[in-house]
């Protein structure tokens, strides 16, 4: 064998190495390739279900805002009335009712005065022959145990 003839012989088998080396490896190009299909098919299968549900959550959460929304102007409306109600009342019966509370302030103090009137006092006589007073609405200690002079 010449020179060339080995030469040859190299080529031919590197050749050959290196075309088993790519058929290798487009098997498991290929290998990998199916999996990713069947992995992007099965999620494909989970999530349109999924997408359906959240959108069906999302479609009820905004129907329940909705109605939040009109409970809250409901009860906005309801306490801008009330507060309308409580002016009106206070404007009519406010006047009339401090006019009583001052005339009822007025007979307290007028009859006050009579109570700060002189008071009236009696005379009793006891049995052992001494006197006492007695203030009408108010209560004086007892002379018990001591001796008056008589």
């Amino acid at each position: 064998m010449s020179g060339g003839e080995v030469a040859g012989i190299l080529v031919a088998v590197f050749w050959a190495i290196l075309v088993s080396f790519l058929a290798v490896v487009l098997v498991r190009l290929a290998q990998v390739l199916k999996a990713t299909t069947k992995l992007v098919a099965d999620v494909t299968e989970q999530a349109v279900p999924l997408l359906a549900d959240a959108s069906t959550t999302v479609r009820s959460a905004r129907t329940q805002l909705d109605r939040v929304d009109a409970i809250a102007s409901d009860v906005q409306e309801v306490t801008s009335n009330a507060s309308a109600l409580s002016s009106t009342v206070a404007s009519t019966f406010g006047g009339p009712l401090v006019k009583v509370a001052a005339f009822g302030y007025g007979v307290r103090k007028a009859l006050g005065r009579t109570e700060d009137a002189p008071q009236k006092t009696s005379r009793r006589t006891r049995s052992d022959g001494g006197s006492r007073s007695v203030i009408v609405g108010r209560t004086v200690p007892s002379a018990r145990g001591r001796k008056q002079k008589g």
